[in-house]
């Protein structure tokens, strides 16, 4: 899950050939055989490509260990180097999905050089804004040609998905997922213990979650299609960039989908939520990937599609929780936890809609310190 850059609080770069430019934020390594190799890298890197090695400066970074830096060129332009060290990051992913979407034909960064034993890659530079920065403050009407041009974009995407090419979203990963909630959320970041029955209550949700998940069709999943990880195109026309790919999967159709409308980062009103999914819902179908004609047969009907997506928003957002209190209290990352009660509240109000999940409900309503007085509900939030 990318993140916009915050202050590094690394040690000073030790080689000139990373300076920064005035205004911009510096490269800094906190290991300076890394610094070295990396010098080394750009400086052949530079001269195959026309690079401009004294524009180098960092560009964003990941909630991951991964960081990615922008470098000028001699055409005008500017490239992407991605940071990857390989004892933390493992790019082959990245560069099969990548070629994965371009087979699609979606606009993802060309891996244009990779030093793989290293973990540096030259990539092709998709602009400088996300289109999360084009929707702030929400306004569902200007917000409307954004979300259809993502949802294009995700059929697309779907269309080009084939078995046994990407690992499968599994019941394993569902549940390694889930139990990030437990295990980070209540646990360490609530400091919550909970008792032999609230584990019950807890159990049989994730059962009944992850039974949900697998008994939709599968097709390629980006796992985090989202405005913050979708560029906007540098020209009038072009399609939206797409990022943040690398740890696609094989899985759920409805995964997407409740991505991108129960955003982890920006919210809307449910009728808005409805609209763009009915039209995404819609497009599928035409393509042959839901509904009566599709190979399963599976989503025909709305009503019992939307169910689905919002159970699988509920997997998606338990997993968020657990994750983004593991990045501040493991990682030193407290600015997502700034946005749990966002996606705490996708949680809360969808469970409250499926007698399965009022259990669950409850349950977070416990460790949340929620008590509900005469149909309001009142606590810590």
């Amino acid at each position: 899950m990318s993140d916009p850059i915050a202050a590094s609080s690394v040690a000073p770069q030790p080689d000139s050939t990373a300076q920064s430019l005035q205004g911009v934020t510096p490269v800094v390594w906190a290991d300076a055989d890394r610094a070295a190799q990396f010098a080394q890298w750009l400086a052949a890197t530079s001269a195959s490509h026309g690079l401009l090695p004294e524009t180098l400066r960092l560009a964003s970074a990941d909630a991951s260990f991964r960081r990615y830096l922008r470098v000028d060129d001699q055409q005008g332009g500017t490239r992407i180097i991605m940071d990857a060290p390989p004892d933390k990051e493992n790019s082959e992913p990245f560069v099969k999905v990548q070629a994965l979407l371009a087979q699609a034909g979606l606009n993802a960064p060309e891996v244009q050089a990779w030093d793989a034993p290293h973990g540096f890659m030259l990539l092709s530079d998709l602009g400088t804004q996300t289109v999360i920065e084009k929707l702030q403050p929400p306004d569902s009407q200007a917000a409307y040609q954004w979300y259809m041009q993502a949802v294009d974009i995700l059929v697309d995407w779907q269309k080009a998905s084939r078995e046994g090419v990407l690992p499968v979203y599994d019941e394993a990963i569902l549940r390694r997922e889930l139990q990030l909630f437990p295990d980070w959320y209540i646990a360490q970041h609530r400091q919550v213990v909970l008792n032999d029955k609230q584990q019950a209550v807890l159990k049989n949700a994730f059962d009944a979650i992850v039974a949900q998940n697998l008994s939709v069709p599968r097709v390629f999943v980006h796992r985090d299609f989202m405005m913050r990880n979708l560029m906007v195109p540098a020209r009038e026309g072009a399609p939206l960039g797409v990022l943040d790919f690398q740890d696609a999967l094989y899985g759920p159709i409805t995964y997407d989908i409740a991505s991108l409308m129960r955003d982890a980062f920006i919210t809307w009103e449910e009728d808005f939520v409805v609209d763009i999914t009915i039209r995404y819902w819609d497009k599928a179908r035409k393509a042959g990937l839901l509904g009566a004609d599709s190979p399963s047969g599976f989503g025909a009907d709305f009503g019992d599609f939307y169910r689905a997506v919002e159970w699988m928003g509920i997997q998606r957002h338990l997993k968020v929780a657990g994750i983004f209190a593991r990045l501040t209290l493991r990682d030193g990352k407290p600015r997502y936890l700034a946005d749990a009660p966002r996606f705490l509240h996708y949680i809360r109000s969808t469970a409250s809609r499926y007698r399965e999940l009022v259990p669950l409900m409850r349950l977070i309503h416990e460790v949340e310190g929620i008590e509900e007085q005469g149909g309001w509900m009142v606590g810590r939030g």
